[in-house]
């Protein structure tokens, strides 16, 4: 039995993954923080044919193999994790790319994500509350009467500057959300930007957009014109 049968047992689906595991993928994964070495199109694949397994997700999440909770966080189902339980999963997904992940496949669709967000966001590690800040963001685009745009600016203005990495572009791009979505706001967006500074100079391919928030800002906001 293989593990893309729907009976597949985590040792099974441990087995496949390590089976698919490339060297090169693992390099450039590594450079970016995380640990595994698994093509992510091949994962996908792999949980594509085993489709919604919740209590599978929950054994191959306390296997703490990063590429088996990559594959959890793709067939469970996130309405079935209480609030603790999403918790205690973000404070363990240290590696960048199942923190993503677990916020964007996974708590963003859970009815506690608003109380982990304000939870998150006010936690003293700082991998914790960039969580809470992508939460945040979220609300920004999609529900802005649940946050206060104005004091959302006044803690970006204070502590973007100096927060730890994972934090600060998760508070860089909530600045950049505000001035996009909010022509209210905008201009203090912009004002913030320009005096932090933050992300100006990062290394940014052609064709693609700039994470420093004002370019980020002005070039969707001329996209969004010249629909």
């Amino acid at each position: 039995m293989t593990a893309t049968t729907s009976a597949a047992t985590r040792d099974e689906v441990l087995a496949e993954l390590a089976s698919l595991e490339d060297p090169k993928i693992k390099a450039v994964n590594e450079r970016h923080g995380d640990d595994h070495a698994v093509n992510l199109g091949k994962l996908r694949a792999v949980a594509k044919t085993l489709k919604s397994q919740h209590d599978l997700a929950r054994d191959l999440w306390a296997s703490d193999d990063t590429a088996a909770r990559l594959v959890a966080l793709l067939i469970c189902r996130p309405k079935a994790f209480d609030r603790d339980e999403l918790d205690s999963m973000l404070r363990e997904a240290r590696a960048p790319k199942v923190h993503d992940w677990l916020v964007n496949y996974v708590v963003k669709k859970s009815p506690h994500a608003e109380d982990l967000r304000i939870t998150w966001s006010a936690d003293p590690d700082p991998i914790v509350a960039s969580a809470g800040w992508a939460l945040t963001s979220e609300r920004v685009i999609k529900n802005p009467d649940a946050v206060d745009l104005p004091a959302l600016l006044d803690v970006i203005e204070a502590e973007m500057k100096d927060a730890p990495d994972r934090l600060q572009w998760a508070m860089n791009r909530c600045l950049a959300m505000i001035g996009i979505e909010h022509p209210a706001y905008r201009a203090r967006a912009l004002a913030i930007g320009e005096r932090l500074e933050v992300l100006k100079d990062y290394p940014t391919p052609p064709n693609c957009t700039s994470p420093f928030a004002p370019s980020w800002i002005n070039e969707m906001v001329s996209r969004q014109v010249g629909k």
